[in-house]
Parts: structure tokens; C-alpha cells; sequence
């Protein structure tokens, strides 16, 4: 698996596999098939509410936890230094490790700087090897890597071909923070099965529009965490490092974003308000 390096040198997997909706039960099974297959980049969340089935698979697989990288984020109900570090150590607990590979603030909401306190020590007392953020927009992550002392090493943002986030990348990259795209598949799966530029490429490589949307962002530096719970659908996510586009075809695939979000948007104020009503925002441990 191909991996990418970190500010601080810790290497992840440009190649993840993502479980937000699964019950703590078809986590584990899903994340053992999914290990099975060569993934070894998992990304949970305290929000998702199945770190126990992730904590699960890591302790059936035979894969040697170091070889495995693992994504979880503190969600808003633990907001504040106190509540954060509390549930950092429940995270541990569920996920039946010693250490999470990647940690991230879930939203910018709530007392996230109290939030990212916690996460610093966790950070220097070796729970976690790294640390970043998720859905920060430029004005917040231009704050919080100035007034704090560590900046945030990811920010995990929704990231496809149609929102490539290149006006925001030049200002991850001042403060040495890489980016990482959730819903790299836009949501949409016919809408990119029918994209004439993804097909033309696809039909060269004998591969899906799909794998050249996924392909498209690795290779431009972007690590992914595609979800599906079907196997023939992690095979062919998982098959994208076998072929490379030419600096044509890249170009191509740049032309086609759009820069606005597909998924969510969070200058929306109903969404964000919608957000708040679809997550229970009590304590979820």
C-alpha cells in the first residue's frame, strides 16, 4: 500500500477504508474483509458509534497492529480539555489499542481549542501519533496553526473530482498540513459512471470511472477513505495502484472541478443546523 508522510514523519496509507453508518457488528466484519483485501488505513469516529467493532477486527486479524493504521475523531459532545481527554482514553478502550495512529477533531465546534489541549498531551504522552482536524475551512485552520503550538498535521476534508479543494491547498501547505478527502466518490456514483472525461480515461485502463476518480486523487497526493460494504465494490476501490494517469489526463480530470461542496456544506446554516439534530450531541460514551 502506498503511503504518504506526515509533518512529523509518520507515514498513512493514501488508501483508506472509511465506516461511518455500520453498527458496531458489520464494522468488524466489514473491517476484517476489508484488511483481508490490503487495506490497512481504517477511519472510525466517536460519532459513528461502532469503535468497538473496529477495536474487534484489530484484535482477530493477523496482521501485526503496527502494520495498521488507524483514523479516529473526537466528536463535539466532548468538547473542552476535560471531556476530550476523558474520551480519548474511552476511544482507546473501544478500539482495543494502545495507541491510535490519527486522531482528529471532528467539527470546529464547541471548545475545540480546549479539545486540541487534550489531544496535544495525548499526543506527547504516545496515545496518539498524530494529530489534525476535519472540516476546518481557511480562516479557522489559519487560526489554529497560528495559536497553538502544534498544527494540525491533517485536515480531512470532503475531497472529490467535482470539489478538488485547490484554493484551500496552498494554505495547508504553509502550515505542513496534508490533506485528506472523505466522500472521494462524491456520493454519486452514476453521476461519475456517466462522466464522459472518467469514462474515455477508464475504458484506456480497462478500469472503472470510478478507480479513475480515486486514482485521480491519490496520485495527486490527496489519501482517500472510499466506504462500501460490498466486497466487490473494496476490491475495485482498493485496485487503483496498478495504473497511472499521464500529466494529460490529470489535467483532464482537474478540469472538472467545480469547487463547490456535493456533500455537505458548512456555510449552510440549515445544514449545520441539520447536523446538530442527525448526531446526538450527548455524551455517546
Amino acid at each position: 500500500m502506498n503511503r504518504i508522510k506526515l509533518a512529523n514523519g509518520v507515514e498513512m496509507p493514501l488508501l483508506g477504508y472509511g465506516t461511518m453508518m455500520m453498527t458496531p457488528e458489520e464494522t468488524k466484519a466489514a473491517v476484517l474483509e476489508a484488511i483481508d483485501l490490503g487495506y490497512r488505513n481504517i477511519d472510525t469516529a466517536q460519532a459513528y458509534y461502532n469503535e468497538e467493532g473496529v477495536g474487534a477486527a484489530l484484535t482477530e486479524t493477523t496482521v501485526p497492529r503496527e502494520d495498521l493504521f488507524v483514523t479516529t475523531k473526537v466528536w463535539i459532545a466532548s468538547a473542552g480539555e476535560t471531556a476530550a481527554a476523558k474520551s480519548i482514553d474511552e476511544s482507546l478502550t473501544k478500539l482495543q489499542t494502545n495507541y491510535i495512529d490519527l486522531l482528529l477533531i471532528h467539527q470546529p465546534y464547541g471548545d475545540y481549542y480546549g479539545t486540541w489541549r487534550a489531544m496535544e498531551k495525548a499526543y506527547r504522552d504516545g496515545k496518539v501519533r498524530a494529530i489534525g482536524v476535519c472540516n476546518q475551512d481557511v480562516t479557522q485552520l489559519i487560526d489554529f496553526a497560528t495559536f497553538n503550538e502544534i498544527a494540525p498535521m491533517v485536515n480531512q476534508l470532503e475531497t472529490h473530482v467535482f470539489n478538488q479543494q485547490r484554493a484551500f491547498r496552498p494554505y495547508l501547505a504553509k502550515f505542513n498540513t496534508q490533506i485528506e478527502g472523505w466522500s472521494p466518490l462524491a456520493q454519486a456514483p452514476k453521476e461519475l459512471a456517466q462522466q464522459p472525461t472518467l469514462v474515455e480515461i477508464a475504458q484506456k485502463y480497462q478500469k472503472s470511472p470510478a478507480q479513475v476518480a480515486l486514482r485521480f486523487l491519490v496520485q495527486d497526493g490527496v489519501p482517500v477513505i472510499p466506504k462500501s460494504s460490498h466486497r466487490s465494490r473494496m476490491i475495485e476501490n482498493i485496485s487503483i495502484f496498478d495504473f497511472a494517469l499521464t500529466d494529460s489526463e490529470m489535467d483532464q480530470v482537474r478540469s472538472l472541478d467545480q469547487e463547490t461542496p456535493r456533500v455537505f456544506d458548512f456555510t449552510n446554516p440549515q445544514m449545520v443546523e441539520g447536523l446538530f439534530q442527525n448526531f446526538n450531541l450527548g455524551n455517546n460514551h
